[in-house]
């Protein structure tokens, strides 16, 4: 199974996502903060493509979001 299919992934997913709303974030400019295009955010929300640990970290970076606080709230991690 992908990575991408697992319900744990998902839910990192839904709350990055979550995340990202309640800054007032849009996916543009996300996008501009990681310095990707638009679509690569699109892509990684709608489960078209999976971020790596990298990726995580410098997603929520830019958010403004501790790596650490933020794996916490998974209690299975």
């Amino acid at each position: 199974m992908k990575t991408i299919h697992d319900d744990r992934y998902q839910a990192i997913v839904r709350k990055l996502i979550e995340l990202r709303k309640s800054t007032g974030t849009t996916q543009q400019s996300m996008a501009d903060a990681l310095g990707r295009p638009q679509s690569f955010v699109s892509k990684v929300e709608s489960l078209e493509r999976r971020l790596d640990v990298v990726e995580l970290h410098d997603w929520l970076q830019a958010l403004g979001v501790d790596a650490g606080s933020f794996l916490r709230e998974f209690t299975w991690w």
